[in-house]
């Protein structure tokens, strides 16, 4: 049997027409409205201090092709499109069609000098180009609009699951926020009326002063965020290959946010120097935690997964951002694609931080492969029929009671029938 997922497709440059949003794998039967469910992701994207011009141009909507009818998905491929609004100023350099001979080179805005740290020298060299703006235009993290707007269709699932997923942003270039032990319930809404998207109002000041003080000078910082997903059953992810763990499937989709060098699973790194005993969660039982089994943790230094499985305690996913490549004034060495004289790079319209934006993009990626894994897990072509498929594993898990464990663990090893004892009611 073929297992359910969901899945995603992006396709649009930077300063093209618009964007193409593909979202292949959506229940028959979820209620989507653009406006109320992926507009407002999209504006959450946009914001951030420490963000370019381009913000103050576009302002995204999602505009639904197929899949939708009477506010409904039909379980057909979703698809939207982000028209560009910045298109107009760049309809000769971005043209379909070869330019005419007499049109002056300028016109077309070529770029020779590459950036470093950005897509530009490995994708000309990758895909045999001179002119980096055919690389710079679907490297740029414009794409990530796209993205968001897949993510905002998967949250919409999830939500419908009792699933949430927030962010908050901890750190700013050397400026480190204080963290909660209790993060807060409806965790989006207390951080993005900050302009740094943090719990720290303190540490906002200072994280504005930075954004500041690199903007004056001509540069650029990064920064660290953390996802959190909320609701979800235990038994998601898989240990049995190395391609089904979930804890992978995050950090290879939160690694491909444009920038993001880091990806960790709750506090790892510094889990990393700490004796195990410090480390892993006590376990004990908690009939409240009906999604976990009715286990609890006394913390959750494992950040909701143990072996490559939820757990069922809150999912965290930590992402660090280096700082934006493209240099105001303070360019770094490059060299000329045309005679390969040495030169500074060159400058693209850009931002002095977007760590903010970046949390908002990961969430729409761990948005996409919670949703997928729940698919995998339940199936369920529309949404009735997937929400019964988790009502069912979770009213399992309520009544597997530890006497029917152990009939099991004695039929596995044959105890069970030389002693005569028989499996407890509702035994499978």
């Amino acid at each position: 049997m073929s297992l359910k997922h969901l899945s995603f497709h992006t396709a649009g440059e930077s300063h093209g027409r618009g964007l193409v949003a593909v979202v292949e794998g959506v229940p028959a039967g979820m209620p989507l409205d653009p406006a109320a469910d992926i507009d407002p992701d999209l504006l959450r994207r946009q914001g951030g201090y420490g963000r370019g011009r381009r913000m103050q141009i576009e302002s995204d909507r999602a505009e639904l092709v197929s899949g939708l009818r009477l506010g409904v998905t039909l379980g057909s491929p979703v698809s939207m499109v982000i028209w560009n609004r910045d298109w107009k100023n760049w309809t000769t350099a971005m043209a379909h069609e070869r330019p005419e001979p007499e049109i002056n080179p300028k016109a077309l805005r070529p770029v020779y000098l590459p950036r470093p740290g950005h897509a530009d020298l490995a994708g000309v060299l990758k895909y045999d180009r001179r002119d980096a703006r055919d690389v710079l235009e679907r490297a740029s993290a414009r794409e990530t609009a796209a993205r968001v707007a897949c993510g905002a269709v998967a949250r919409t699932l999830l939500r419908e699951l009792g699933v949430t997923v927030g962010s908050h942003v901890t750190r700013i270039g050397g400026v480190e926020a204080r963290v909660p032990d209790a993060l807060p319930a409806d965790l989006n809404g207390a951080v993005d009326a900050s302009p740094l998207r943090t719990l720290d109002h303190e540490a906002e000041t200072e994280m504005i002063a930075a954004i500041d003080a690199a903007r004056e000078e001509g540069d650029t910082v990064g920064g660290c965020f953390e996802v959190v997903v909320r609701g979800l059953p235990v038994g998601l992810g898989s240990y049995v290959s190395w391609d089904r763990k979930l804890d992978g499937r995050l950090a290879q989709a939160v690694m491909s946010v444009h920038a993001i060098k880091g990806v960790e699973i709750g506090p790892a790194f510094i889990n990393a120097g700490r004796p195990g005993s410090r480390v892993h969660d006590a376990i004990h039982l908690d009939e409240s935690k009906r999604r976990a089994g009715g286990f609890g943790r006394a913390r959750n230094r494992a950040g909701g997964l143990e072996g490559g499985i939820t757990t069922g305690a809150p999912l965290v996913v930590r992402g660090a951002m280096k700082p934006i490549s493209t240099l105001l004034k303070k360019r770094l060495p490059s060299v000329d694609l045309r005679d390969g004289s040495s030169r500074v790079a060159t400058v693209e319209r850009s931002d002095v931080c977007a760590v903010p934006a970046a949390a908002v993009v990961a969430e729409a990626m761990v948005a996409l492969v919670v949703a997928d894994a729940i698919l995998e897990k339940f199936g369920g072509d529309s949404l009735g029929e997937l929400r019964r498929n988790l009502d069912s594993y979770v009213e399992h898990l309520a009544a597997r009671g530890f006497g029917e464990r152990e009939a099991g663990a004695e039929r596995d090893t044959g105890a069970g029938s030389e002693a005569g004892a028989q499996p407890e009611a509702g035994t499978s």
